[in-house]
């Protein structure tokens, strides 16, 4: 029995050496110019490295330049280009078959210009991606589902577009590694006409998904729901936060973007207060703009929801900067005006001394750890009060006894929070004080507010 798990493991270990000599090996660049600091760019090279890694890929070498500017033909400097080539050079000669070292890659931790792009493929003999086509990748490798799908394909062609003509040669690689993944060779015609046919064809069967969602989103009104979305930093935890609190099943993994279709389960607050909680997305800083366009169907649910539970991963070290992202992505996307429960996740990861830190700096933001269940509690009681916070007081008259007066009086108890339920003469009367979407809907019943 001890040799056969001996030669399992030998098997295994052999199996993951494969693996690992498969994954492209990439060297990342940074360019510190402008308002970037050193500390920053480091920061974001350690993220994009978690990004490359996510992609499939193995990062081998960073290098980061300072200037004042980016270079408007190669983005780093010529001579430092020039350095970089030389060494790919070296490494390749000192290497040879299929050394280890050598680089297949080049990633940028920035938006490239089609001209800065091509210029440095030239200059480097390597094939050259840039954080947002990255990103897109990433995403082309999670998605599941055929909006999924269709929402990273019509991004990744409006990414494309202006990098397509004049550039056969290099579209004809799509398919062959990071950066390659999603629409393939016959989508990607260098044609414009053709390209754009595509976009308008997809942008045409996702806004049957947002009408289709809209639906789905009217009915829940008519149900009298209110809904609340987790929205965070990819790898915040929401997905685990959404567990916690739904048993839903949502996939949870320490990756980034693992979760991108939005997951809706019922929540049950104290009082049987039914609400709807949705898992979306995760952002990013410097999130692309085609993929915000490209899931306007997805961050609706976002725009849409009467709560917004803010995850933050406070053992992160940039955490505050993380937060300040995705306020920025909520303001794109038109979700700044939604009310904001901030949650500090991961907190079990904080030794003693930053935890005091943090009760210092956390206000009316709810300390917790999904993974430990530490905070559960005192986050649902904080749905509850966030969401009695935007209710309103009102009395309704029934006049009939249908089966739809019983219905709606029934809504009133499950929703809010029935003060006094009266019969006088012939009528009922209900003082409660329920969500403000609530007492709209109902409107036509009220006598006084």
């Amino acid at each position: 029995m001890g040799a056969r798990a001996t030669i399992a493991r030998v098997k295994r270990s052999a199996v993951a050496v494969r693996q690992a000599a498969a994954r492209e090996r990439v060297a990342i660049i940074g360019l510190v110019f402008g308002s970037r600091r050193r500390v920053t760019i480091d920061s974001s090279l350690d993220e994009l490295a978690r990004l490359v890694s996510a992609a499939g890929g193995v990062v081998v070498s960073r290098t980061v330049q300072v200037r004042q500017k980016a270079d408007p033909a190669l983005f780093i400097g010529r001579g430092r280009a020039e350095l970089i080539a030389r060494a790919f050079a070296t490494t390749n000669d000192e290497c040879a078959g299929d050394p280890p070292g050598e680089v297949d890659l080049v990633v940028v931790d920035d938006e490239l210009t089609p001209v800065q792009l091509r210029n440095l493929e030239a200059a480097l003999a390597r094939r050259v991606v840039d954080r947002t086509q990255l990103i897109l990748d990433i995403f082309a490798k999670r998605a599941r589902t055929r909006e999924g799908r269709l929402q990273v394909e019509l991004a990744q062609l409006r990414y494309l577009l202006p990098r397509a003509v004049g550039h056969g040669k290099r579209l004809s690689r799509l398919g062959g590694g990071i950066g390659t993944r999603g629409p393939g060779e016959t989508k990607l015609e260098t044609d414009r006409r053709r390209i754009r046919n595509r976009i308008g064809r997809l942008s045409g069967e996702l806004e049957l998904v947002c009408e289709r969602r809209d639906r789905t989103r009217s009915r829940r009104r008519k149900q009298l729901n209110p809904t609340v979305a987790l929205v965070g930093y990819t790898n915040a935890g929401k997905s685990t936060v959404f567990n916690r609190l739904t048993s839903g099943g949502s996939e949870t993994s320490d990756a980034f973007f693992v979760t991108l279709d939005p997951l809706v389960r019922s929540l049950k607050l104290p009082g049987r207060r039914l609400v709807l909680l949705s898992d979306t997305v995760g952002f990013i800083e410097r999130l692309p703009h085609a993929l915000i366009a490209a899931f306007r169907a997805t961050l609706e649910e976002v725009v849409g929801a009467d709560l917004l539970i803010h995850v933050v991963d406070v053992s992160h070290p940039d955490w505050g900067a993380r937060m300040k992202s995705v306020s920025h992505v909520l303001e794109e996307i038109g979700a700044s005006d939604r009310p904001v429960q901030l949650l500090f996740n991961k907190s079990d990861r904080l030794d003693r001394f930053e935890m005091r830190q943090l009760r210092v700096r956390c206000g009316d933001a709810i300390i917790a750890s999904a993974h430990t269940g530490d905070g559960h509690a005192r986050l649902v009681q904080a749905i509850q009060q966030r969401l009695d916070r935007y209710s309103c007081r009102a009395r309704l008259t029934f006049d009939s006894d249908s089966r739809q007066t019983r219905e709606d009086i029934l809504s009133l108890y499950r929703y809010g929070c029935v003060r006094d339920h009266l019969l006088l003469g012939g009528q009922e009367v209900v003082d409660v004080e329920a969500p403000e979407h609530v007492i709209e809907r109902l409107r036509h019943y009220v006598t006084m507010t």
